[in-house]
């Protein structure tokens, strides 16, 4: 998650900085909105195939060399990136982003290692140290990205080095995998692999009445949380023309409370409040949240209402992981945690091809379409999954 927070700043200003090297200045602003929402839409359109797949495979022959394989291919992919920015192409710049998109389904079997050695009171507090360490990564990784892209620091840094340094991270971490990390998965549960799992998996997850609802909550979710992650950058810069080091600080921050909200205030919230009554309140304030993020006129005002969404996001995703994670049993959990990841995933695809066009239009539409499906969400979840149950 550091090297994922390490590229938040970057990516934006690629397309729309005026002296972007992909762009002449006479390029229109729809264009590059509009291929900036399908580069952004290819990682989890990738990811949606990969999910599944890997956290099947991890079903079959243990967490600990599928998560090795996939960060493999997830560093290989980084290191494309940082030769396609230096040499401008688009092409590169697409593959590149997609290759670490099918190995990034990973994420999956993190969760399925969690969920492995957790039990029904322990899995909130567990996914709550999990989403602690990527909200590490989301303090540290848009600040150093922001540095790192910049070269009035260092005269060789540029829009490359990020990508070059978050691949060195991703070696470490295989290396990390391999001598520090013991397998967790005791069962070997085999399924048929397919290209097409995602789609197989989506529509599993709406045959069975157990998950129809809560996989619905699942993709309102990551739809609207999604337009604000992948736009919210954009409009800084074309609002407010925050540069690369301006949006890593203030990703930086909303990192910070991320951290302490899911390291301080999940693992007792646990103790005392079941996970479904966490998420009855969290998920309204998050898209409350989002929503006042279209009112300030002056940049400073976000480093007072981005602690709200971090705090919101804090509590609602790992109750949420959790609440998913109740509806399968041991034998299953890779293969539901693996669904649950292509809802997520599939949440990503849509957002950045919709915001692409609805940025053209007007630059506030993105967040108000982002608080629009997470209280969507959050009424299928207070009204019909808790009624459900």
């Amino acid at each position: 998650m550091l090297g994922v927070g390490i590229i938040i700043p970057v990516i934006p200003a690629l397309f729309f900085e005026a002296n972007s090297e992909f762009f002449s200045p006479d390029v229109s602003r729809e264009f590059r909105s509009i291929m900036y929402g399908l580069l952004i839409a290819s990682f989890p359109f990738m990811q949606f195939f990969g999910a599944p797949m890997l956290g099947s495979l991890s079903d079959r022959f243990g967490r600990k060399p599928l998560l090795t394989l996939s960060l493999a291919g997830t560093m290989i992919g980084y290191l494309l990136f940082a030769v396609a920015v230096g040499s401008g192409s688009l092409g590169l710049l697409f593959f590149s982003r997609m290759l670490p998109g099918f190995f990034g389904g990973n994420i999956s079997i993190v969760y399925s290692a969690i969920a492995d050695i957790s039990d029904e009171k322990s899995r909130p507090k567990n996914f709550g140290l999990v989403g602690m360490s990527f909200g590490l990564g989301f303090i540290f990784g848009p600040t150093l990205g922001g540095l790192l892209a910049d070269n009035t620091l260092v005269h060789w840094f540029n829009a490359a080095t990020p990508f070059w340094f978050t691949a060195g991270l991703t070696f470490l971490n295989i290396l990390l995998v391999q001598y520090r990390f013991r397998e967790t998965s005791t069962t070997r549960r085999i399924t048929p692999l397919n290209p097409l799992q995602g789609f197989r998996n989506v529509a599993s997850s709406f045959r069975e009445p157990r998950l129809r609802v809560i996989f619905s909550v699942v993709l309102l979710f990551s739809l609207g949380f999604s337009f604000f992650t992948q736009f919210f950058s954009v409009y800084l810069i074309e609002k407010f023309s925050y540069s690369e080091k301006d949006i890593g600080f203030l990703f930086g921050w909303v990192g910070l409370f991320l951290v302490l909200t899911q390291g301080l205030l999940v693992r007792p919230l646990s103790k005392i409040i079941a996970p479904d009554n966490i998420i009855r309140f969290s998920m309204l304030t998050l898209s409350l949240a989002i929503a006042m993020l279209l009112l300030p006129d002056a940049p400073g005002w976000f480093y007072l209402l981005n602690p709200m969404v971090a705090i919101s996001q804090g509590l609602t995703s790992p109750n949420l992981t959790t609440v998913v994670s109740m509806q399968a049993g041991a034998e299953r959990m890779g293969e539901v945690l693996g669904i649950n990841q292509s809802m997520l995933s599939m949440g990503q695809i849509i957002p950045p091809l919709l915001a692409g066009y609805l940025n053209t239009l007007n630059g506030n539409l993105p967040l108000m379409a982002a608080s629009a499906f997470i209280l969507t969400g959050w009424i299928v979840f207070v009204f019909i999954f808790r009624r459900q149950r």
